[in-house]
C-alpha cells in the first residue's frame, strides 16, 4: 500500500514538473503528455530551422570568400582575410613560450595544418586541449626549440595562414553541422 502510495506521489511529481517544463495548463495525465509531445514537436521544428540557417550562414560565408578571391588583388585580399580571421587566433607571450588560442569554424584537418604551422617555425607543443563539437577550439602551449627569436605576431600569422588554407580547401555541406533528430 505504502509503496503504491509513493508510486503515484512520483508520478505526481513528475507530472507536474513536465507541466510546468512545457507550460501545459492542462490536469488530465494524458493531456500533459499530450502537450509535451507538443511541445517536443515544436522544439525539432525551431532546432530545424536553426540548423538550416546555420548551413545557409557557412555557404554565404564561403560564397564570399570565394567572390572576394576572384575579384581582390593579392595584397588587400590578405588584408581582408588577417582582418577576418585575427580576432579568432590570440597569441600571449608566457616567458619562453606562447600562449595560442583559436575559435573557428570546424575544417577538415585543421589540427594537421596549425601543427604543421607550429612544426615549420621550430615550436614544440608543450601542452594542448582541443574541441571540435560545434566549432573548432584549441588552447595550446607552444615554446621554441632552441634560442629562436620568435614574435606573437609571427605565431598568429602563422596560426591564420593555416586556417586560410584549410579554408580554401575545405568546403562546407549539411554533414559539417550536427543533427538534433
Amino acid at each position: 500500500m505504502a509503496s503504491r502510495r509513493k508510486k503515484g506521489m512520483a508520478l505526481r511529481r513528475k507530472l507536474d514538473v513536465l507541466r510546468k517544463l512545457t507550460n501545459s495548463k492542462s490536469v488530465k495525465k494524458k493531456s500533459v503528455i499530450m502537450d509535451a509531445f507538443i511541445y517536443i514537436c515544436k522544439l525539432k521544428l525551431q532546432i530545424e530551422t536553426i540548423r538550416k540557417e546555420y548551413l545557409h550562414l557557412l555557404n554565404n560565408t564561403q560564397a564570399l570568400s570565394l567572390s572576394l578571391s576572384l575579384s581582390l588583388s593579392l595584397s588587400l585580399k590578405k588584408l581582408l582575410v588577417a582582418i577576418l580571421y585575427m580576432n579568432e587566433v590570440k597569441v600571449e607571450k608566457l616567458g619562453k613560450g606562447f600562449q595560442v588560442r583559436v575559435a573557428c569554424k570546424k575544417g577538415q584537418d585543421l589540427l594537421v595544418s596549425i601543427l604543421e604551422a607550429f612544426e615549420g617555425m621550430g615550436l614544440d607543443v608543450l601542452h594542448a586541449k582541443v574541441s571540435c563539437n560545434y566549432f573548432f577550439g584549441m588552447v595550446a602551449i607552444v615554446e621554441a626549440h632552441q634560442d629562436q627569436a620568435i614574435d606573437v605576431r609571427d605565431v598568429t600569422q602563422a596560426v591564420v595562414k593555416a586556417i586560410q588554407k584549410q579554408r580554401e580547401v575545405g568546403t562546407y555541406s549539411s554533414a559539417d553541422v550536427p543533427s538534433f533528430s
